[in-house]
């Protein structure tokens, strides 16, 4: 009902939102006809349109409250012209009748939108600005992620939609829900081994709460005295591998087969087992722990040198195996690298049925129309976390508040509120 009532197709209304509806609307938009309505009738059904779009969720005598007469704007001008000249030659062959050369027309300098600037005040509010930074889906779900608790503005919670944003804050979303914003919806299979893996994990704690109910634990018995090992010698493990890490680096045949980074960490891991060397005075029990830890560091850093095993001999006619028989150490490097990025993939974007969206993660569908970053954030997708680095301005040719609407439905509706203030 929420959505036949929000994104009519009769009466269309374009809205802050990525739904599918809302992307038919905007692409068979056209401007009102107003050419027989009188001036107020064009204010009126201008400021309409452009109030469903700009702060839909904003209650009419809020908005007249934020709204500003005075529109921010810049003009850019380069400053190695200011350096270079004080502006003389624009006034020269002035009243003499000298005409510029027809070859050379002065370029027309683009127009600045100044009327696309009239929701600018809208801009600041944190809803708004969690759905331009990509973070929900529209505006009405950035605002129940508010109230929710799941934003932070400079690192404190903030419950309020309606905060007003200052140059230099930081808000972050919760990853799971911006991945649940973005995220592809689930299908039926989906659902269904979510509700399946959902009634398996509550029958199981059922299960677990009636016997520890039945059964109660058994007292401990008395811990018995371990007898403490000797001594290990840790000196003499830890010379033995500084001497195998330095003939890694100093043999021929490995040097040459070693890249430039490989060679960085054995170095960096012999600066480690000289800093542990130089001191004399290590509990016997830490010293054991340290030494099995740089030894498995330096079985990691020797098995590393064979990521890429070398490509199998040729083989005669009789001698050829099927490809389908071939173990993991015949892989080509072409090959190799490509199940090293499989498989890192799916660690990073595994399938979990219990999540409420679709894994392996993918984007909604229709999302493309609407991925674009207004210049006034900074935003940094793998924190989930932007920057509101300043107010939007506009500029000769751009306006920073993107708007679905020209400059004649917006001066419609910026005179509206003008009269009424």
């Amino acid at each position: 009902m929420r959505t036949r009532r929000a994104y009519g197709l009769k009466r269309p209304k374009i809205r802050q939102s990525w739904n599918k509806y809302n992307l038919y609307n905007l692409s068979r938009a056209e401007p009102p006809s107003l050419a027989l309505n009188t001036f107020f009738q064009q204010k009126w059904t201008a400021k309409g349109i452009a109030r469903a779009y700009h702060g839909e969720t904003v209650r009419e005598k809020q908005w007249q409250r934020m709204f500003r007469r005075r529109l921010r704007a810049v003009v850019p001008m380069d400053h190695n012209q200011l350096a270079r000249s004080d502006g003389y030659e624009h006034a020269e062959g002035r009243g003499s009748g000298l005409e510029p050369h027809p070859n050379k027309k002065p370029r027309p300098f683009p127009r600045t939108p100044y009327m696309h600037m009239t929701f600018a005040p809208l801009e600041r509010r944190l809803d708004t600005a969690i759905f331009r930074a990509m973070f929900a889906s529209s505006t009405r779900q950035a605002r129940q992620f508010v109230v929710h608790g799941d934003v932070k503005v400079n690192g404190k919670k903030m419950i309020y939609p309606g905060y007003q944003l200052n140059p230099g804050d930081m808000f972050q979303v919760e990853p799971e829900r911006v991945l649940f914003a973005t995220g592809a919806p689930k299908d039926a299979r989906e659902r269904r081994a979510g509700r399946v893996a959902r009634q398996k994990r509550a029958k199981t704690s059922s299960k677990d709460e009636d016997a520890s109910s039945l059964n109660p634990p058994p007292t401990p018995a008395p811990e018995t005295p371990v007898p403490e090992t000797p001594e290990q010698d840790t000196k003499g493990t830890l010379q033995s591998l500084l001497s195998q890490a330095r003939s890694l680096l100093t043999t021929p045949a490995t040097a040459s087969a070693l890249s430039g980074k490989r060679k960085q960490e054995l170095r960096v891991f012999q600066r480690t087992l000289k800093k542990t060397l130089s001191r004399s005075s290590l509990f016997p029990q830490q010293a054991t722990n340290l030494t099995d830890s740089l030894d498995a560091q330096l079985q990691e850093l020797t098995q590393k040198l064979n990521l890429n095993p070398p490509s199998p001999p040729q083989r005669d006619e009789k001698d050829r195996v099927d490809s389908r028989d071939l173990g993991p150490e015949t892989l080509t490097p072409e090959n190799s690298s490509l199940l090293r990025n499989a498989l890192a993939e799916a660690r990073e974007n595994p399938i979990d049925v219990t999540k409420p969206y679709a894994t392996p993660w993918r984007p909604r569908p229709y999302m493309s129309a609407f991925a674009f970053i207004p210049r006034y954030l900074e935003v940094h997708h793998r924190i989930c976390s932007a920057v509101y680095l300043r107010h939007p301005v506009a500029r000769p040719g751009l306006g920073e508040v993107p708007t679905p609407f020209g400059n004649d439905t917006n001066s419609l509706a910026f005179n509206w509120y003008l009269r009424r203030r």
